[in-house]
């Protein structure tokens, strides 16, 4: 009795193209940077095989054959190589997560980026989140925003042709009201430091010092940087820079800070500081201390200047000028949303049938045209 053998052999149907007789798999076939490659395109379909065979020979030209067999280890002490402009606290944070993904990683420091996969940078992520003291979502944003940059910069490198971890997104995270100080409270804090004799350094110049956080409305960076030449007397402006966004702008001179500016006044020295210290945390903690204050820091003082200025119905757009924001205040209202519901409700009152008692100048017919 004789046994029939069925002889299953790939099928040429395209160019680079093949079909396997017994399936109907369709298989690529075809040479990349001289080296061949044979790959299923797992479908039966001959339209989506040759889609999928037009991606996978544009993936293969995205991707540099020499770098194949590069290791994470490897890739992360490049990426380290490249943050050591930034900040010393930038750096110290990048580099403990680098030191997690060297430990912590599921198939090891020495894994070939090129086989890397999303589902081992989720299972990383959660081997962190499980070990890790503290894992809240500020720590797992800066998890997902540094090892997008590092697998970004492996595309960019053409070690691979995407990254395996551009699925992942932040978590959100929450808006806590932060304490902020009365204005009566941000005053008893300044006279307290201008009544210390020895403080490290002049009770005056602490006092001085955060009195302009205040009245200006500016943070520590800004305060340290200013110059006696930032200051224009003439057109009643300060010109200052916000070094977090690198970005220049200008403040009026408010009345409640021109007497201290006009203490601090020196016309004959245009590139002396204003200030001759560069931050007051410590007169601060102390002053909060001997009050029974919360313990306030540098940017309460900038809080409670925007939240006063809503109270007093400035605009908020002109708060974030003031401010150097450039998203038409955008931020402000959802950073002092707790703020601007009493703001609106006491606008409110003003939406009556007649005209408001206050704020209103009345215009005749002889007055605009006259």
């Amino acid at each position: 009795m004789r046994t029939l053998q069925t002889t299953h052999r790939f099928q040429k149907v395209g160019e680079c193209l093949y079909r396997y007789s017994s399936n109907g798999v369709y298989y690529a076939r075809f040479e990349s940077a001289g080296k061949e490659i044979r790959r299923s395109l797992r479908t039966t379909d001959r339209t989506s095989a040759q889609r999928a065979l037009a991606w996978l020979k544009q993936e293969r030209e995205q991707v540099d054959p020499t770098q194949g067999k590069l290791t994470l280890a490897e890739l992360c002490d490049r990426y380290l190589a490249t943050i050591q402009h930034q900040s010393l606290a930038t750096i110290e944070r990048k580099s403990l997560i680098v030191r997690r993904l060297k430990s912590h990683w599921p198939t090891g420091r020495l894994a070939q980026v090129a086989k890397i996969k999303p589902s081992q940078v989720d299972l990383w992520l959660a081997l962190v989140a499980r070990r890790a003291k503290h894992f809240g979502s500020a720590s797992r944003n800066h998890h997902i925003a540094c090892v997008k940059e590092i697998f970004d910069g492996a595309a960019r490198d053409k070690v691979i042709p995407q990254s395996p971890a551009s699925h992942l997104r932040g978590s959100k995270r929450d808006k806590p009201i932060r304490r902020t100080p009365t204005f009566d409270e941000f005053k008893a804090i300044v006279q307290n430091i201008r009544s210390q004799k020895f403080n490290g350094h002049d009770a005056e110049e602490s006092a001085d010092f955060v009195e302009f956080l205040g009245l200006a409305g500016l943070g520590k960076a800004e305060a340290a940087a200013l110059k006696q030449s930032d200051i224009d007397w003439e057109r009643e402006k300060i010109t200052t820079f916000r070094h977090k966004t690198k970005f220049g702008f200008a403040i009026p001179i408010y009345p409640q800070l021109k007497p201290l500016l006009l203490r601090r006044r020196r016309d004959h020295a245009p590139n002396e500081r204003v200030f001759r210290i560069d931050n007051a945390k410590k007169a601060i903690a102390n002053a909060c201390r001997r009050l029974n204050f919360p313990q306030y820091t540098h940017l309460s003082f900038r809080r409670m200047f925007i939240t006063r200025a809503i109270e007093r119905g400035v605009d908020v757009k002109v708060i974030a000028e003031w401010q150097g924001h450039k998203d038409g205040g955008k931020l402000i209202l959802d950073t002092y949303s707790h703020v601007n519901r009493a703001h609106s409700h006491r606008m409110a009152q003003l939406m009556t049938d007649g005209l408001p008692a206050m704020n209103v100048i009345p215009l005749t017919t002889a007055g605009i045209y006259s």
